[in-house]
């Protein structure tokens, strides 16, 4: 039987799948998982996308909202709006950028300790 700790990290995964596959569904650009587990306790993984407008941005975090509401997870709170939307699901933060805001922001710079998850780790 799995431990409560082993079951959360888990279900963190999962999210993260689900997001990045959303994401990816409807043309998210660049879309990156990041394993930041072991730099933070703000999150287990960070799901980064790209979108080509500020409707595309929140067309992307439309999507990545109801597919993990689909699955049965709620969001615990959105921020942003125009260049950059953020879906915090506790465990999983989700940051969908247009061009210009990712380049403003560079998570992948300020997390580069963090494990970037290839296609086949975040499906």
């Amino acid at each position: 039987m799995e431990n409560k700790q082993e079951m959360a990290v888990k279900e963190a995964a999962t999210m993260a799948k689900i997001a990045a596959e959303a994401l990816d569904s409807k043309k998210g650009v660049d879309v990156t998982v990041l394993s930041v587990a072991k730099q933070t306790v703000l999150a287990d993984y960070f799901v980064i996308a790209t979108g080509t407008s500020s409707t595309h941005v929140r067309a992307l975090a439309d999507e990545a909202e109801f597919k993990l509401k689909e699955a049965g997870f709620v969001c615990g709170h959105v921020e942003g709006h125009g260049d950059w939307k953020l879906l915090d699901y506790h465990s999983v933060i989700i940051h969908v950028f247009t061009k210009e805001a990712r380049e403003f922001y560079k998570l992948e710079k300020l997390w580069t300790d963090a494990e970037v998850l290839s296609d086949e780790e975040a499906e």
